[in-house]
């Protein structure tokens, strides 16, 4: 919102020394986002004066059109003699009043004016165009020329209101009413405790039987219709200077006079309007939801499909309007014929939601959609229609009808109960009763009560729709730069949780086993689960769509880690990184069975347990899930040896690194899931509360998957439940104690069932060891169907026995060797290797 400082004193006595900066600073206090000041004229120096153009000769022989001009200047040059100016516009012609900067002047840009010869003749100055004079887009291009009742030598600057300071506002969404000079004065005054001048305090005469018809076929769409007549307008009428230069400043640009005063006052009041060529309405204007498939030509000149949630304005013919957004082109006022003389101002409040989803579907944001779906004041519309027809009347000569309709759906004023002493617990500073009640007045609001007021919340400011809007109105006003800056005092113990410890030594674990963390969105797109071959009745198939997704190939969330790290991998592989070692911790979500609603929580303390469990109920199961993806080179190849690929057995290590990180045993055993390949897929448990419980898998993925996803080959990934992980934890994993005493190593060779895992084989080797055993590494895998036979395979492990208050003897150790192997060969019939 563009806000010209002259156009806001007519509202609020600023101090004549106050300018446009600091006009901004007060703004900002009270939070309002001034983005810029922008000074109009800046550098601007005369003469620059009214000019009476007395004759033009057209010149000939050179490349575009020039004209040699006389131009009376009156007493501006000295002499009273006419002023020789060579000039290209041909949009003048004699007698015209237009805009002349004489030698000596200085225009915008630090251009300077002086006499100089040029196509033949010397030109004393230039006639003037608004791009030259840093006016803005007026429409025309071209020379200014002025109505014919100003005075040759009449000072131009002044009399175009060429020097003013402009405020640029951003207007955030919950601020509506700053979308017009009354708003932004409102906001002006009660920042310099000063009185508003309110412009939309009009005697408006009441409603009657004689205004034109209107019928409202959906008031909830429309709660108020206000109809105004204005017949025997002027159809030449132009507007007036000071009409124009403020629309130019707020950044609009001027079009007929009909449309630049119902402008003008949607620039004053916020109210956004709409006049009818009277002539070319055929019957009561009504309002209602439009039909599915109609057709509306609008003013820009497009045809539009119209959707059956769309609120349109009609006549007998159909839609006339998109109402809120845009009219329609078969009513519009028509300023190149000029034959309208009788309009019909409509000014209307519409349902803001209905407003911004027709603006949104048809992609037509307009400055009365704008408004309307940041909220405009109902109240208004009757003054914004009388302010509109007293400037027809003025400007135009018109005759204000009789007539007034107002349609008017009955509402009562919304009021909110809030204890006096709420914006203190809010903010944390003590303001006192009589402090929050005077605040609540500025703004506008009507306040009673004591400990509890009841305030009645103004008609302009929909966003206030409870306590917690109210104290922010109050702390605003007393200044957020006067809220004191103090760090909260936790409790002796607080910190980080365990859950929050084992997140952080995963990932610290993980960068150093030499993976690179690559955060994603977490969204996700349904068909990546056909993608990864999931069954139909697949838990991860379930997800939480969201209702206003950023992307609708991706409008649910994710249930597993691995689409955005796989996508992540492969836009880094097609760009020439070949050798890739990702990973991700994040948070997956599944729905739960029971939808319930989220209770709003309270501000002015500490939520309780139950409050928090119910909000918690509310929510999606939020698991956070740890994964890696890897491809390429897993060691590199160089002078020290040969490189190495990496495959399933390193996606199976970075899950026991999580393990081990955990303190917990993690049971690695074939399985077969999803995207995996299903000869090279491990299935990841460990044991909960004495249940076994499946967390994760890891491997290589399926070559299928690879081509449909157009990943590298050899692509492996892991995927876990760090939850699950950490409820099989032993708690913050404890550093191993040293002994003094040797150790004694132990190697066995057994001869297993190729198709036995070599996890079961350790796990028989571990517990029959007994409480001796320190350690079991497997350091050989052999197969060889000549000597060890078919279907079979060799396996060899070093284990390592101590004791910790003696030195083993070998029969000792032999005999713990012995127990290990007896059991592994009774539980998977395993044999020792000759």
């Amino acid at each position: 919102m563009r806000v010209p400082l002259s156009w806001l004193r007519e509202y609020v006595d600023l101090p004549a020394t106050e300018t446009g900066r600091d006009v901004q600073a007060k703004l900002i206090s009270v939070g309002l986002e001034v983005e810029t000041v922008e000074q109009l004229g800046d550098g601007l120096k005369g003469p620059l004066v009214v000019g009476k153009v007395l004759t033009i000769e057209e010149l000939e022989g050179f490349k575009k059109p020039i004209r040699f001009c006389t131009v009376d200047v009156g007493q501006a040059n000295g002499t009273g003699e006419p002023q020789e100016i060579v000039c290209g516009a041909r949009n003048f012609a004699v007698g015209d009043k237009v805009v002349v900067v004489l030698p000596g002047a200085v225009l915008p840009g630090d251009f300077a004016i002086a006499a100089r010869k040029t196509y033949g003749h010397t030109s004393h100055g230039m006639i003037c165009s608004g791009d030259e004079l840093g006016m803005g887009d007026d429409g025309s291009h071209g020379i200014i020329v002025l109505p014919p009742e100003h005075e040759v030598g009449t000072d131009a600057i002044e009399l175009l209101q060429l020097v003013d300071e402009v405020l640029d506002i951003a207007v955030t969404p919950d601020r509506g009413y700053a979308l017009s000079i009354r708003g932004v004065a409102r906001e002006t005054a009660t920042a310099y405790g000063l009185a508003l001048r309110d412009p939309a305090l009009l005697d408006v005469p009441g409603p009657n039987a004689f205004g034109y018809p209107v019928r409202v076929a959906d008031p909830m769409g429309c709660d108020r219709f206000t109809a105004r007549t204005v017949t025997g307008l002027d159809p030449e009428a132009r507007s007036p200077l000071w009409l124009t230069r403020r629309l130019q400043k707020a950044g609009m640009r001027p079009i007929s006079l009909a449309v630049d005063i119902t402008n003008y006052v949607m620039l004053e009041l916020g109210q956004p309007l709409h006049a009818y060529d009277r002539s070319r309405v055929q019957g009561p204007i009504g309002v209602r939801r439009a039909e599915q498939g109609e057709k509306l030509v609008t003013l820009d000149g497009v045809t539009r499909t119209l959707d059956a949630q769309d609120l349109v304005i009609t006549d007998d013919r159909g839609p006339i309007g998109l109402a809120g957004v845009m009219g329609g082109a078969n009513t519009e006022i028509d300023d190149t014929e000029n034959t309208t003389t009788e309009v019909v101002v409509e000014a209307a409040h519409f349902d803001a939601l209905s407003i911004s989803r027709t603006a949104r579907r048809h992609k037509l944001a307009s400055e009365a959609s704008k408004r309307f779906e940041r909220g405009v004041d109902p109240q208004a519309a009757s003054a914004a229609a009388q302010r509109t027809v007293d400037l027809l009347v003025l400007l135009a000569g018109g005759t204000a009808d009789a007539g007034v309709t107002e349609v008017i759906a009955p509402s009562a004023p919304h009021t909110i109960a809030i204890p006096a002493d709420h914006p203190d617990k809010v903010a944390g500073v003590e303001y006192g009763r009589e402090t929050v009640v005077r605040r609540l007045q500025e703004v506008g609001c009507d306040v009673y009560g004591q400990d509890e007021l009841i305030v009645t919340v103004p008609s302009w400011r929909p966003d206030l729709t409870d306590p917690n809007d109210l104290a922010e109105e109050v702390i605003r006003l007393e200044g957020y730069e006067n809220l004191p800056s103090t760090l909260p005092k936790p409790p002796a113990g607080r910190g980080l949780t365990d859950r929050q410890r084992l997140h952080r030594r995963v990932g610290r674990a993980l960068a150093g086993a030499g993976y690179v963390e690559a955060p994603n969105y977490p969204f996700v797109g349904e068909h990546v689960f056909d993608q990864f071959g999931l069954a139909a009745d697949d838990p991860n198939r379930k997800v939480v769509k969201l209702v206003n997704p950023l992307s609708d190939e991706e409008p649910a969330l994710r249930t597993t880690l691995l689409p955005g790290l796989l996508g992540a991998l492969r836009r880094n592989d097609g760009r020439g990184s070949h050798d890739l070692a990702l990973f991700e911790t994040g948070l997956v979500f599944h729905p739960r069975e029971e939808l319930k609603i989220a209770v709003r929580l309270p501000v002015d303390r500490r939520p309780t347990d139950e409050e928090i469990a119910s909000l918690t109920e509310a929510l999606p199961v939020q698991p956070r899930h740890a994964a890696v993806v890897l491809t390429g080179a897993r060691e590199q190849a160089g002078w020290w040896g040969k490189g190495r690929p990496s495959d399933w057995a390193d996606a199976v290590e970075s899950a026991r690194v999580l393990a081990r990180e955990a303190g917990t045993e993690l049971i690695v055993r074939g399985g077969q899931y999803g995207p995996w390949h299903p000869g090279r897929c491990a299935e990841l448990a460990v044991v909960v509360e004495g249940v076994e419980q499946v967390i994760g898998y890891a491997g290589e993925l399926h070559p299928g998957v690879l081509k449909t996803l157009g990943l590298p080959a050899r692509t492996s990934a892991m995927e876990l439940d760090l939850d699950a992980l950490e409820l099989a934890s032993a708690g913050v994993p404890k550093g191993p104690k040293i002994s003094t005493f040797p150790v004694a190593t132990q190697d066995v060779a057994l001869v297993v069932d190729a198709s036995v895992p070599q996890a079961d084989v350790e796990g028989a080797l571990r517990e029959g060891a007994g409480e001796l055993l320190e350690s079991i590494r497997l350091f050989d895998v052999y197969e060889n169907a000549a000597q060890l036979g078919e279907g079979k395979k060799s396996l060899a492990y070093a284990l390592r026995f101590r004791a910790g208050d003696r030195t083993l003897t070998v029969d000792e150790a032999s005999a713990a060797r012995d127990a290990a192997v007896a059991l592994a060969g009774s539980r998977v019939g395993a044999v020792l290797r000759g």
